[in-house]
């Protein structure tokens, strides 16, 4: 069985500011926002919801299809994926664009600002999800708004189970648009932001929207996770890091669990157990792409 994973491949500049974002931004002043952050370390890293839980999934054992786009300067990452051992048939090259490009600077309190360029991920809707016997799950994660609307209804129409983790691409869409995906959704996935800003636009509770679906996760970064199955909710505790260096890419690690436990038939709650502790494994090492870890 091979699991689908729709969502970008990016490159990731990374750096790390010293201080407190807080210490340096004056809340009195916000209109006239103008400040400079001194990063001495910076580094470039594989990146992208895709690769990241691609590259988790490998990590675990799957058989992997990652459905996205890139530009001409993506090649290099398309190799990497295949050296892994991830299925590249459905890595798309985009022309005249640069491959999606995230510039992230973290505080020493784990905080984050971050600016995305889109790039060729701006064109996935073009690279459907692909008439394959062999894919029974998917995940919709973080990709081009027109990519994540047709995706979820070509899987919902092949009769493939997905999970719907809009992760930091769900401000793009309103609450009629949040509804549906839920109607399509097998599974959804937010952190406790998402999952309040899910609740406003879409006028529903966590607990009415676990009604509409198998199961929900919101996560609670180092508290856990609250996981809605078959009307009842468990709170899985949180796994202590051995270092937390760099918390980039610890959600997708996260989602990789998930699919990993969902495609062996395990309860969302086992999912979640799995997922903090790799998760855990993450935050330990620096970049998305870079830790080891047997399940």
């Amino acid at each position: 069985m091979s699991i689908l994973v729709c969502g970008s491949l990016a490159f990731d500049t990374i750096m790390t500011f010293e201080g407190r974002f807080a210490e340096q931004i004056l809340p009195s002043q916000l209109h006239i926002l103008n400040v400079s952050f001194l990063v001495p370390a910076l580094r470039r890293e594989f990146g992208g919801c895709a690769g990241n839980i691609a590259y988790g999934l490998r990590q675990l054992g799957d058989d992997v299809v990652p459905l996205a786009a890139v530009g001409p300067d993506g090649q290099d990452y398309v190799e990497r994926m295949k050296n892994l051992g991830v299925d590249t048939a459905h890595l798309q090259t985009v022309k005249d664009s640069y491959t999606a490009q995230a510039m992230i600077m973290t505080d020493r309190d784990n905080n984050q600002i971050t600016a995305f360029h889109p790039g060729a991920m701006s064109m996935a809707h073009e690279n459907p999800v692909p008439a394959r016997d062999d894919i029974r799950l998917a995940i919709i994660s973080p990709d081009g708004r027109d990519a994540m609307l047709q995706h979820a209804e070509q899987l919902s129409k092949a009769g493939i189970p997905f999970m719907f983790d809009p992760g930091q691409g769900l401000p793009m869409f309103n609450g009629d648009e949040l509804k549906h995906f839920i109607e399509l959704a097998t599974w959804v996935s937010v952190n406790d932001y998402e999952g309040q800003m899910l609740c406003e636009r879409t006028g529903l509770t966590i607990e009415a929207i676990a009604q509409k679906v198998k199961g929900v996760v919101v996560t609670l970064a180092e508290h856990g996770c609250d996981v809605w199955e078959e009307g009842k909710k468990t709170t899985v505790p949180g796994v202590k890091a051995a270092e937390v260096l760099d918390p980039t890419g610890c959600g997708d690690a996260f989602r990789a669990a998930l699919l990993h436990g969902l495609a062996q038939g395990w309860t969302l709650a086992k999912c979640a157990e799995l997922g903090n502790r790799i998760g855990a494994t993450k935050i330990a090492s620096r970049g998305g792409q870079n830790y080891r870890f047997t399940a």
